[in-house]
């Protein structure tokens, strides 16, 4: 969510902190101050239990999905079924995503699914490991690896990525980002204005270059 905040953010005086979900909500508990908390659905349901954000401003903003990035040129995999999709990685040269012990979402995600589809010990063979999602992009742009599998957002500003496609929704793992004013905001109206503006046409378009699925008609919760 990081690219469209800060498309938006531009027109609001702002001081904007990135980093993981866990690390945000670490920043709260630490008593640090935001007007506005954008995070995974996971973290903002743990910061709702322990009354962290104010009632009734948490929105869902937008969707991450998964996906298989290539080389610009390269024969794109048959990611029309979960079937396809084994098909397409046993047959891959070499394939990158981020490793689980990095404790990434998408690695630890990508290692699970591969366990269970009974593929792991083919795919270790030719996984070229990365600690982060832009990491998977580059290794693909460099030639490093065949493909890339990590979120969508991660892949489309990389130049030298394509994206094949997304996991099939029967395998995929989408990633609800949504935004909250925090409890003690210095400026609750204009945190409130700010996920206000996440909505406009301008938001939402923001939302959708940087590989996000935008959640047009939010659950407000």
């Amino acid at each position: 969510m990081a690219e469209p905040v800060k498309k938006v953010g531009a027109s609001f005086k702002n001081n904007l902190t990135t980093d993981t979900s866990g690390a945000l909500q670490n920043k709260l508990r630490s008593g640090e101050k935001a007007d506005v908390i954008i995070v995974s659905a996971p973290a903002m349901d743990a910061l709702e239990k322990e009354d962290r954000i104010v009632p009734g401003t948490r929105v869902d903003l937008a969707r991450g999905l998964i996906g298989v990035g290539m080389r610009p040129g390269a024969k794109a995999p048959d990611l029309s079924s979960p079937e396809a999709f084994k098909k397409a990685m046993l047959a891959a040269k070499s394939v990158s995503y981020v490793d689980p012990k990095a404790g990434g979402t998408s690695g630890t995600y990508m290692a699970g699914l591969f366990q269970k589809m009974g593929i792991a010990q083919e795919i270790q063979k030719k996984t070229v490991f990365r600690n982060q999602g832009s990491e998977v992009a580059d290794a693909v742009a460099k030639g490093d690896a065949e493909f890339g599998i990590t979120f969508t957002s991660e892949m489309i500003t990389n130049k030298g990525v394509k994206l094949a496609g997304t996991l099939p929704d029967a395998i995929q793992l989408p990633t609800i980002y949504t935004g909250a004013v925090p409890a003690g905001a210095p400026n609750p109206d204009g945190g409130r204005a700010f996920l206000k503006a996440l909505k406009t046409p301008a938001g939402l378009a923001a939302i959708q270059e940087a590989g996000l699925e935008p959640i047009q008609n939010p659950q407000n919760h």
